[in-house]
């Protein structure tokens, strides 16, 4: 309790820096008075409660890459001090910077009072840095979240993973866009994502979707942007062929695609040229949304329901009503502060670190309002079910004159989804 007082009056006084990769505005992070803050929220028995004798660690990619994520270990650090949550940057092109990436996660855990380390999202070289970390400091807690490696193996070096469940949202996104009325899905990626199993067995999940609502399923190619194209050019590249696809699938096709920094310029010419938006890879209102829209979200920085409502009305005045969906709360900024609020709930003793309940109670931490399901990762090749490998969605919202939510949260996935790859 004397946790959710201390973030709530901290929510009250907290901006969050939210630069926009390449069309929007940017917000800055303001300076938080967390003696004021215990004061208010009770003296000196929650400034000890505050004040703990160990320190978390939040791994995460930049600002340009994942926003999100980067937000929510900001907003972590922020509720808890500097003097106890460490905050490190993995590099932008990590696929060419493997040692790097390594090295900064290993790197925490020179600190002798580091308990937990948390890498959102756990791209490659985690399961390696984590199996480095453990030879020297097994007491540390590795957690991995929204891992880019095979889930069986990052798993068998972390102490918990936790993805986006990809293997219910292949099914539920389809199922969205068929209820919309949407007659062709356009998925958007790029051979190294493509080599992910997550990703590879949701695509294999949202075809086998789209025969039974009876969509056409289609693949197209675009840069990487951890290649010499990088971001720009990424985002170049996605500016000048929506429109041609657009033109080519007609304005019923539904768009994803499963990399950040394509999404705002995705966004930005669905808007334009019309189509449908489901939700992002990672969904939140604050994934792509503002570049594309032009929006300043300076004075609802923090808050994510006056940035729904900000976001929803922008989508509302450019005609989008109905074609274009999110979480209400961000996914990858609830992962990084949720993540790390359970490892702190287990270390205090409080949360059980393989407890789907406690995962949750974290989570909604960081999403008061949301709908959350979820369960543990089974390993399609042997049908073995991973105890400290968990998939999680929130429920679906649809922006509008008014909103609403789709009840993904509630709909029975088909068990046959679950087997296919």
């Amino acid at each position: 309790m004397m946790k959710k007082i201390i973030a709530s009056l901290i929510a009250m006084t907290m901006t969050i820096s939210m630069a926009a990769v390449s069309f929007g505005a940017s917000i800055e992070i303001a300076d938080i008075d967390e003696e004021a803050a215990t004061e208010a929220a009770g003296g000196e028995e929650v400034a000890a409660a505050v004040e703990g004798d160990y320190h978390i660690g939040i791994v995460t990619g930049s600002v340009s890459q994942s926003e999100d994520d980067r937000r929510g270990a900001e907003a972590f650090q922020a509720m808890y001090g500097e003097d106890r949550v460490t905050l490190a940057i993995y590099p932008d092109n990590f696929t060419e910077e493997l040692e790097t990436t390594i090295q900064t996660i290993v790197n925490l855990s020179d600190d002798p009072d580091m308990k937990a380390i948390i890498v959102n999202q756990a791209i490659p070289g985690t399961t390696e840095a984590f199996r480095q970390i453990k030879e020297r400091r097994p007491d540390i807690l590795c957690i991995a979240g929204e891992s880019h490696e095979d889930l069986p193996e990052i798993g068998s070096a972390a102490d918990l993973v936790c993805n986006n469940d990809f293997v219910a949202r292949g099914y539920l996104i389809i199922r969205t866009a068929h209820e919309l009325g949407c007659d062709t899905f356009v998925h958007i990626s790029f051979p190294r994502h493509m080599s992910y199993e997550t990703m590879s067995r949701r695509v294999a999940i949202m075809k086998e979707a789209c025969k039974e609502f009876g969509m056409e399923f289609v693949m197209e190619t675009a840069p990487d942007p951890t290649t010499d194209v990088g971001v720009p050019g990424a985002q170049a590249y996605i500016l000048e062929h929506v429109p041609e696809w657009v033109e080519k699938y007609g304005t019923n096709s539904a768009y994803f695609c499963t990399n950040d920094a394509h999404t705002e310029p995705l966004l930005k010419q669905l808007l334009e040229y019309g189509g449908y938006f489901i939700e992002a890879d990672l969904p939140s209102p604050l994934m792509g949304y503002p570049g594309a829209l032009g929006l300043d979200l300076t004075e609802e920085a923090g808050d994510f329901e006056k940035i729904l409502a900000k976001v929803e009305s922008a989508i509302v005045e450019k005609g989008g009503a109905g074609k274009f969906g999110t979480w209400a709360y961000s996914y990858g900024y609830t992962v990084s502060a949720g993540l790390a609020q359970h490892a702190m709930n287990v270390i205090d003793g409080v949360s059980e670190l393989e407890n789907i309940d406690d995962i949750a109670k974290a989570y909604q931490e960081f999403s008061p309002n949301a709908a959350w399901n979820g369960s543990n990762y089974t390993n399609a090749d042997t049908g073995v079910k991973l105890g400290n490998v968990f998939l999680v969605y929130q429920d679906t919202y649809i922006m509008g004159d008014p909103g609403y939510y789709m009840g993904s949260t509630d709909i029975e996935v088909p068990e046959k989804y679950f087997t296919i790859k």
